[in-house]
């Protein structure tokens, strides 16, 4: 007579390579944390003792208060006129920049608008700028 044995269901889980493969990436990532600190870069960013040779009279600039007003060459004027401000300061010929200088709590959008407002009336060349503490 030959013996059956019976074959049992495991069960259980073999946690072995588990836990193998947590320890392999926990090695990894310990050997490669100092490496990536090592990674970084500090940029130090150029100066420029350069002077603006453009004229002052072929700039426009346009301030934006942390309040929303907004000021063109000393002209205080509102978000709906300042396309038309800006017509009449641009003219069709001439090809003038666009200083926007604005408060660095002004939505991003808001100089944006007035970027679009400029490129669409033809300035020649737009920047940007911040305004000083007084």
């Amino acid at each position: 007579m030959s013996r059956r044995r019976e074959r049992k269901v495991m069960a259980d889980i073999n946690m072995v390579p588990f836990i193998d493969i947590t320890l392999i990436l926990l090695i990894i990532f310990m050997v490669m944390s100092p490496m990536l600190v090592q990674m970084q870069m500090n940029v130090d960013l150029p100066k420029s003792n350069a002077v603006n040779t453009q004229a002052e009279d072929d700039v426009i600039r346009i301030e934006i208060q942390k309040n929303g007003q907004i000021r063109v060459l000393e002209k205080t004027v509102t978000s709906a006129t300042l396309e038309k401000e800006l017509i009449l300061r641009l003219g069709k010929a001439s090809k003038k920049t666009i200083l926007v200088e604005a408060d660095k709590e002004v939505p991003i959008q808001q100089v944006v608008d007035v970027f679009d407002i400029a490129k669409k009336l033809g300035a020649a060349k737009l920047g940007i700028g911040v305004l000083s503490k007084n």
